[in-house]
């Protein structure tokens, strides 16, 4: 079995568009999410979000590549740049080796209500474009970074609700541990328009904590009253070990343990049990010990039931260790497809630079809260294991393990 590095990673948040941003928010717990007015014009019960600017990139990709890329293609683009940058990986390797992507989305609602809408109105087809199908499709993000990097290996989309991000990297380390590839560009993408969160919006899923935006979203506290809606893109760089020290890569850190379950029940209530499993098969993959975890980046989203019984999981598992536990969603608010991907990068620039991110606004803990290790503010700890928890609608849990080496 080959082992399994990443050597490159890119971002696109609403705590920052690349690496070094990022680093310095969740340095200083700065919060990206804020009200959003269109959203309460719109009909939502809740206007918050996490504030990510629509990039443009006119200049940088040609118009037809242009023409095909959704929203959250966008992000993946500009967040994939900087992976392969880090990772010295230019056009001409992908043209010379075999490179595959495997990347999370789960909706791309924008271009179907647009494209809808013009032929309701036109009464003609033709009307909505020749790039309007490439949008449409959930397939959208590989499909075209596929295209736009002459990508010639692996190429298809996971969706896997909020774990998709998760589970993109969790198959990218599969497919290069057994040896059917050298090198996967891995990640997560979520559009963060209007459309695309209505139905969140409805379930009153979302916090109305709409006087402090940067207060509203309260992982593990006891006065959460619901998640953030938020998105973006992250690109992390899967690699071969023998392939990275070959070309002679950065190493930013070993993947080393995948962790997959299903709950088995409610298709939106969550369990304790599914991800209880999945944390117990990424140590077994890993060969680990609870003990031997240093750090967790959490789920949890700031949903009452789904932070309690994640909290009720990571101690019936950890209990007898208490890793640090954060939930860096406290600062992002949740950026569903792209968060299983985009905590990672999170935790990597933490492991490369020495600290672990607050889980702000955790003032109150909750029975269950109160037995975990959650960090409050900003810490500066030495770590070099950690685990991301990422679960989903439909009982869906992923759980990764990375190492420093």
């Amino acid at each position: 079995m080959n082992r399994v590095v990443i050597t490159g990673m890119g971002i696109y948040s609403c705590i920052g568009k690349n690496q070094d941003e990022v680093r310095e928010s969740l340095l200083h717990g700065r919060s990206g999410i804020v009200l959003d007015p269109t959203r309460k014009q719109f009909g939502y019960r809740s206007g918050l979000v996490g504030l990510v600017d629509r990039p443009n990139l006119k200049g940088m990709l040609d118009r037809r590549s242009r023409i095909t890329l959704p929203e959250q293609g966008e992000y993946a683009y500009l967040a994939t740049v900087e992976a392969l940058r880090q990772s010295e990986i230019d056009a001409g390797y992908l043209e010379r080796n075999e490179a595959g992507i495997l990347y999370g989305n789960d909706s791309t609602a924008k271009p179907v209500i647009e494209s809808i809408d013009i032929v309701r109105e036109k009464k003609d087809t033709i009307l909505v474009g020749s790039g309007a199908v490439f949008q449409t499709m959930n397939s959208t993000v590989t499909m075209n970074l596929a295209t736009i990097f002459k990508l010639k290996g692996v190429n298809f989309t996971i969706s896997a609700a909020c774990a998709s991000g998760s589970h993109a990297i969790g198959l990218g380390y599969h497919f290069i541990k057994t040896g059917l590839q050298e090198l996967v560009i891995c990640g997560g993408a979520q559009e963060i328009n209007h459309y695309s969160m209505a139905t969140f919006d409805a379930l009153s899923a979302f916090s109305v904590k709409e006087s402090d935006p940067a207060r509203a979203s309260r992982p593990f506290d006891r006065d959460r009253d619901g998640l953030v809606p938020s998105g973006g893109a992250a690109t992390i760089i899967l690699e071969s070990y023998d392939s990275a020290i070959k070309r002679g890569a950065n190493i930013l850190g070993e993947v080393i343990g995948y962790g997959f379950s299903s709950n088995g029940g409610h298709i939106s209530n969550p369990t304790v049990d599914g991800p209880a499993r999945s944390l117990r098969m990424a140590l077994k993959d890993a060969a680990l010990q609870p003990s031997d975890i240093e750090y967790i980046n959490a789920h949890a989203t700031s949903t009452p039931a789904g932070d309690s019984n994640e909290a009720k999981a990571i101690h019936e598992v950890f209990g007898g260790s208490l890793p640090w536990i954060s939930s860096t969603k406290s600062m992002t608010g949740h950026e569903c497809w792209m968060a299983g991907a985009s905590e990672i990068v999170y935790s990597v620039l933490m492991m490369q630079n020495g600290f672990i991110a607050p889980n702000i606004n955790f003032e109150n803990p909750d029975e269950d809260s109160a037995k975990l290790n959650i960090v409050k503010t900003s810490l500066k700890e030495d770590i070099s294991v950690f685990l991301s928890n990422s679960f989903g609608f439909g009982g869906t849990n992923s759980s990764l393990i990375v190492r420093k080496i």
